[in-house]
């Protein structure tokens, strides 16, 4: 018998140590895939930064993009607004408070603007990562080779403008040498014409908007995580009595 308790402890931890590389090899492959990223810092357990990203998508970026897997009502219930705050400052479609968050754009004028509808960025955080989100934001350069005049370093040839760009300010490419291809790479960014917030400012709106989008794709994780302490706790008395009743059953075994 404890043989066999110690053949399934080894398989246990055999198995998580596995799951924990796999979880890294896919973190890596990524993070590999998207470039250089930026670490994001979002926390879901931020709810002014969750409130202020909540806005600041709602202002820069609703207008294009929707969230169809979210409604206003819990938007409001998780973030603690009420709602004639949604209503008023939040909801810029006039969709009622029960209803999924859209987006003012038309199938007809997206087709004209972009050649086709923006995507839905419900499940954005969950597909890219948080820092992608953070790093793309930070990354749009004029560029007037581009139909919209923008590109982006994270995602080549983008077809999209800089939404943040009043905030940020306009970003220009300094190009490296040119390759085998004579293409010539973005070496890096110069921002030459100021914004409306500072760097440090602006950070702090990337980062906002980042969370939000985080918990747009989860919400339910706020929840969890405060869940996450009780089930900690029970399972650590749970652990207890267990060790009680096995040193009560096996009293009489030896």
């Amino acid at each position: 018998m404890t043989n066999f308790f110690v053949r399934a402890g080894k398989a246990a931890v055999l198995a998580a140590g596995l799951a924990v590389i796999s979880m890294a090899a896919s973190s890596m492959a990524l993070a590999s895939g998207g470039g250089n990223l930026k670490q994001s810092g979002a926390r879901l357990d931020d709810r002014a930064s969750l409130q202020r990203g909540a806005q600041l998508y709602m202002n820069y970026c609703a207008g294009c993009h929707s969230l169809k897997y979210l409604r206003y009502s819990r938007m409001a219930e998780d973030l603690g607004l009420t709602e004639e705050e949604v209503q008023a400052n939040l909801n810029l479609t006039g969709a009622k408070f029960g209803e999924t968050i859209g987006t003012a754009m038309t199938p007809e004028h997206a087709q004209q603007a972009f050649g086709k509808m923006p995507p839905d960025l419900s499940l954005i955080a969950r597909v890219r990562g948080s820092d992608w989100i953070y790093t793309y934001l930070k990354s749009f350069y004029l560029d007037e080779s581009r139909p919209v005049g923008w590109n982006n370093t994270l995602f080549p040839n983008v077809s999209m403008p800089n939404p943040l760009w009043e905030m940020q300010g306009l970003q220009h490419a300094v190009l490296g040498k040119a390759g085998p291809g004579g293409e010539a790479h973005v070496e890096r960014l110069e921002l030459r014409t100021p914004g409306t917030q500072d760097a440090e400012a602006f950070d702090q709106s990337a980062r906002d908007i980042t969370a939000f989008l985080m918990y747009a794709g989860e919400p339910a994780a706020l929840k969890r995580q405060g869940m996450g302490v009780w089930v900690i706790l029970f399972l650590a008395a749970f652990t207890i009595l267990a060790y009680l009743l096995k040193k009560e059953y096996w009293r009489d075994v030896h």
